[in-house]
């Protein structure tokens, strides 16, 4: 005869970012699935001849390039209204959307990657990860986004 143990509820951990749906979270669970790569906020220009979209190594004027975070937030689409808020029904649009980017991941049902911060516990995994392991400048007047376009 075999014993089967069952789990009390003090003994489930649950972990929002992989077992609750998106539609679910909380407003600070949405926000905390950012990792913090900073990837999304790269500048984006469409090739003419092909209409395929290219990643630029320029990014939005308000990176803070040390966090991946924006360094203004709250007022973000103030200063720069082209900025996306990002919520369920634009995600399966965005295909500009880092392949490893949580929302995306979550909304495709595919868990996080081991270095993303909800699973690690720290953010310093990102950083191999987003803005800091590639070469970036801010946007500002003067820098042109073609001259920095990632091949």
């Amino acid at each position: 005869m075999t014993q089967t143990h069952k789990q009390s509820s003090s003994e489930k951990t649950v972990r929002y970012w992989q077992d609750v749906p998106l539609r679910y979270l909380n407003h600070e669970q949405w926000e905390s699935l950012c990792d913090g790569c900073g990837l999304c906020c790269l500048i984006k220009l469409v090739d003419e001849d092909t209409g395929e979209l290219v990643n630029t190594r320029v990014a939005c004027q308000l990176m803070d390039l040390k966090t991946g975070l924006c360094r203004n937030y709250g007022e973000r689409r103030k200063y720069v209204p082209e900025c996306i808020q990002l919520d369920m029904s634009k995600i399966p649009k965005l295909d500009w959307l880092p392949e490893t980017c949580a929302y995306r991941l979550r909304y495709y049902g595919q868990p996080l990657p081991d270095w993303h911060p909800l699973n690690a516990g720290d953010r310093e995994q990102v950083k191999y990860h987003g803005l800091q392991s590639i070469p970036v400048v801010l946007s500002a007047p003067g820098i042109d986004p073609e001259d920095y376009v990632i091949q």
